[in-house]
């Protein structure tokens, strides 16, 4: 239960909200240097994007301190856990879009971001090893430790001249694509539906192909085979995505909506890369609806936020639900009585 003489916790899932303007603003780079505009919106989002990551880095440690449940304890949980590795992928998606003003500390902190994000997957990989976690706890933002991490290291390592860590980071995600792959689908496949809140966080699986198409994109600077595949795997994904939008649709507003962001951006960037290559019939025109697009979706995410927020200020720092395997067993994530374990679901 929770303390009510503390204050309630930040859920680890706000982080997607920097993720997902970090994403907005690659769209916007991508299409103004595609487009020959001014670099002006996507640097302003980059700044926003920046701002709000601090911001949530602040808020989060500050409130680990005051919490019922500490910082440590929700990286330890087995539902958000997993979300916390969006504290250094976003810092590594900043970092690198310093590089054309400021290489060299660019480059020292690229290395720190992906440093910290390795260690952290690490950590969280060992602690899974130590068993116990139930099978209905994963989602899909068990992506993010190793397989975002890793793409997106090898994005910014890349994009900061840092080729062969670029290739070593972008052959490590790849693995453990295939690993978190398998074990994520068998998860939704053979169990019960996600709970609610989760729901969202199958678009991540958006995301994996549309980076990786992006990071050998800066790492070889040509089509090839891999990039064709790539781009084929993500059109799979996104037809899979289109499929689930009445699944999403009949889903009460959350922060998880933010989910959403960052895959759909990625996707978006990856077009606007391939249109920018290949200079198809009317493709400027493609380019545009495809940021306009991204922009409509975040933007719109984003008012609803507010608007939820205003309506109830407590919504987004509101206690989890806590589902106890014991005396819940018929609960969506409930867990063999052996485990004794608790799930949260935020």
């Amino acid at each position: 239960m929770t303390d009510n003489t503390t204050t309630p916790r930040i859920p680890l899932n706000t982080l997607a909200i920097a993720f997902g303007l970090a994403g907005l603003a690659e769209v916007w780079t991508f299409a103004s240097a595609a487009l020959s505009l001014p670099p002006l919106i996507g640097d302003t989002l980059w700044m926003l994007a920046a701002v709000g990551w601090a911001w949530l880095m602040v808020a989060h440690l500050r409130r680990g301190h005051t919490s019922s449940e500490s910082l440590l304890q929700q990286l330890r949980n087995p539902v958000q856990g997993p979300i916390a590795a969006l504290a250094p992928v976003v810092g590594m998606l900043l970092a690198a879009e310093l590089f054309t003003v400021w290489p060299i500390v660019s480059r020292i902190l690229v290395i720190t971001f992906i440093s910290l994000s390795a260690i952290f997957a690490g950590w969280l990989i060992a602690e899974w090893c130590g068993g116990g976690i139930p099978i209905d706890a994963i989602h899909g933002g068990y992506f993010l430790p190793t397989v975002a991490g890793g793409f997106i290291a090898a994005n910014a390592a890349a994009a900061t001249g840092l080729t062969s860590l670029a290739v070593g980071a972008f052959l490590a995600a790849t693995f453990f694509w295939i690993v978190m792959f398998a074990i994520i689908v068998a998860r939704l496949m053979f169990r019960p539906p996600l709970p609610t809140p989760l729901v969202p966080t199958l678009a991540i699986f958006l995301a994996p192909p549309a980076v990786a198409g992006i990071a050998w994109f800066r790492i070889t600077g040509e089509a090839g085979t891999i990039e064709y595949g790539l781009a084929a795997i993500t059109a799979v994904m996104a037809l899979i995505q289109l499929a689930l939008i009445p699944r999403y649709l009949a889903l009460p507003f959350s922060v998880g909506f933010w989910s959403f962001t960052f895959p759909v951006a990625a996707a978006g960037s990856l077009g606007i890369l391939w249109l920018t290559r290949l200079h198809p019939d009317d493709w400027e025109a493609l380019v545009t609806a495809i940021a306009a697009g991204v922009t409509a979706l975040i933007v719109g995410i984003a008012a609803q936020s507010i608007t939820s927020v205003r309506r109830d200020s407590r919504r987004q720092v509101a206690p989890a639900t806590v589902v106890d395997a014991d005396h819940e067993p018929g609960s969506p994530i409930a867990t063999p009585s052996t485990h004794n374990k608790k799930i949260e679901v935020t």
